[in-house]
């Protein structure tokens, strides 16, 4: 592994665009706090990552025949992805081996849609217990729903539904669910393609809802008896928290271009569709960091060794968020659209999704890797 003390400050162009993102622009004075704490926790490591490239990771394929894996969880030798068309791919000992979740409402994969996020309960490898998103139809059309599983060594099987209602699209449906430091339950969703959705409260599209998980709404919400935790998203699909659980990231898509890396607080709008780029407007917030007129498509997110990743769809890359320079620099790359990345003991697991929604039906040869840094 290399490592540098110097800091590159140049930002990799790259090509095309997948319809997602926006900006919010912000009170301006609660973004540098933000920023400021950042900074300060991060500056004795900071350097790290930065400036690795492709040939600083060892590169182990784990399985190359998944159909379409939309988020990963590592628990030792035990990983679990769910796929877009219903199954969940569990790899154990070294066997991949497939179930069918059974749900109340039959999973509907259109383009984008499908069976997308997971969290595992803390005791899962105990009690079985996850929680998963999907689309469903409804007499008025596409639908999310989150829901509680539970895995019981034989069957995926869904036990309760927390909340459903949620406005779904075959493109726009966010998807990412994430257990938080507090105990909550996060849930990433699209704007369904109605731009009205994301500026209304009393809409669940566009938004980051924040529940208990039994699916009840906390009393510390910010909004009264409501479960919006912020609102103002166009097509949120990442999660995550920094290493001491106080700051909130997500990742976001902008429509063609203006891709976004956002800190969550609880009742701030983002924005969308009323401010894009650096437009700016009082009481919306702005990005931490956006990809102006190019795309990183942006998936999952997660935290490992005090670095914010990103995995890239339409950049093809892993991302790490270089601070200092105020971008996102690539630091590995197979050629693959990049749905989602997980730290486990000192590795980083990506999984790859190599049709992109809006090319028909999702491929079978989708991967798992696992990426070793060099010493």
């Amino acid at each position: 592994m290399k490592y540098l003390l110097t800091f590159i400050i140049s930002i990799f162009v790259l090509t095309g665009c997948q319809n997602e993102t926006e900006v919010r622009e912000d009170n301006e004075t609660s973004r540098e706090e933000v920023s400021n704490t950042t900074k300060n926790e991060e500056n004795s490591t900071e350097s790290k990552f930065i400036n690795m490239s492709t040939e600083d990771w060892d590169v182990e394929v784990l399985a190359d025949n998944l159909h379409y894996p939309w988020d990963i969880k590592v628990l030792d030798d035990f990983i679990v992805m769910p796929e877009v068309v219903g199954t969940i791919a569990v790899l154990e000992d070294g066997q991949l081996k497939r179930y069918n979740l059974q749900t109340s409402d039959p999973i509907v994969q259109e383009g984008g849609s499908g069976l997308l996020g997971i969290a595992l309960a803390d005791d899962f490898l105990e009690s079985g217990i996850a929680y998963l998103y999907h689309t469903y139809r409804t007499e008025s059309g596409l639908a999310n729903k989150v829901i509680q599983v539970l895995y019981d060594g034989e069957s995926w099987k869904e036990t309760n539904v927390l909340l459903d209602g949620i406005p779904g699209h075959e493109l726009y449906n966010g998807g990412r669910i994430a257990i938080g430091p507090d105990g909550k339950l996060y849930v990433a969703t699209g704007w369904a393609h109605e731009e009205e959705f994301a500026q209304d409260i009393d809409n669940l599209g566009g938004k980051i809802l924040r529940m208990n998980l039994d699916g009840s709404i906390p009393e510390d919400n910010p909004f009264p008896d409501s479960y919006v935790y912020s609102y103002g998203h166009r097509n949120p699909q990442g999660l995550a928290w920094n290493s001491d659980g106080t700051i909130m990231y997500s990742s976001e898509h902008g429509e063609s271009a203006h891709d976004e890396i956002n800190i969550i607080e609880p009742g701030k709008n983002y924005g969308w569709p009323i401010i894009t780029g650096d437009e700016e407007r009082e009481g919306m917030e702005k990005a931490l960091l956006h990809s102006g007129n190019d795309t990183w498509a942006p998936s999952g997110v997660t935290f490992f060794e005090d670095h914010l990743f990103i995995a890239g769809l339409k950049g093809q890359s892993l991302y790490v968020y270089n601070e200092a320079a105020s971008s996102l620099d690539v630091i590995f790359t197979s050629n693959e659209r990049l749905r989602n990345v997980y730290p486990f003991e000192g590795d980083l697991y990506v999984i790859t999704t190599n049709t992109s929604p809006r090319a028909g039906n999702p491929g079978e040869d989708d991967r798992l890797l696992k990426l070793s840094p060099r010493k």
